[in-house]
């Protein structure tokens, strides 16, 4: 098994596109990055902690390869903003590529090349890609978020902005 871990606005949008896909074992909402050790929820809103909102997916790279997951990722963002996502608009809320190893590192600079090579954007594609470090797991109120409240979740995605977003650029 190996870990993949990506920032995307809020964490509760970045589960339901990985879930239940075969090579797929685990996924769980969490903060990485800041300076804060075993940060609360409350502590990272603030944007002042300097972590991430994050998933982290296990996933068996035989059945899912990490190339897989970067296809799955691009699409759940706007990749031309380097301050939040729709209207998340703090630090914890930037688009981030976590790596672990040095091959996700490789993999993620080529696949974000080749996005910026596209012509699908008019800004550059500015996610950034950063080693991975130490993860905390969000609370457990924060696991599978939107399942445990759907009508919340519905709410908190359409304030978000993300669909907007994914519909302006990743409709085709």
């Amino acid at each position: 098994m190996e870990k993949a871990t990506f920032a995307g606005g809020c964490f509760w949008c970045m589960v339901s596109p990985f879930e239940e896909l075969p090579g797929i074992h685990g996924i769980i909402s969490g903060y990485m990055g800041g300076s804060v050790e075993n940060p609360t929820y409350e502590q990272v809103l603030t944007g002042e902690t300097g972590h991430l909102e994050v998933v982290q997916i296990t996933y068996d790279a035989d059945i899912f390869p990490y190339e897989k997951l970067l296809e799955l990722y691009w699409p759940q963002i706007d990749p031309t903003d380097s301050i939040g996502q729709g209207n998340d608009r703090k630090s914890q809320y930037r688009a981030v590529i976590l790596y672990h190893t040095e091959e996700q590192r490789e993999l993620a600079e080529k696949s974000k090349a080749e996005l910026n090579q596209s012509g699908r954007f008019l800004q550059p594609v500015v996610t950034a890609i950063e080693a991975a470090s130490i993860f905390y797991p969000a609370e457990e109120y924060h696991q599978n978020f939107h399942r445990k409240n759907p009508d919340y979740y519905k709410e908190s995605r359409i304030y978000s902005g993300r669909d907007e977003v994914i519909k302006k650029f990743w409709s085709e």
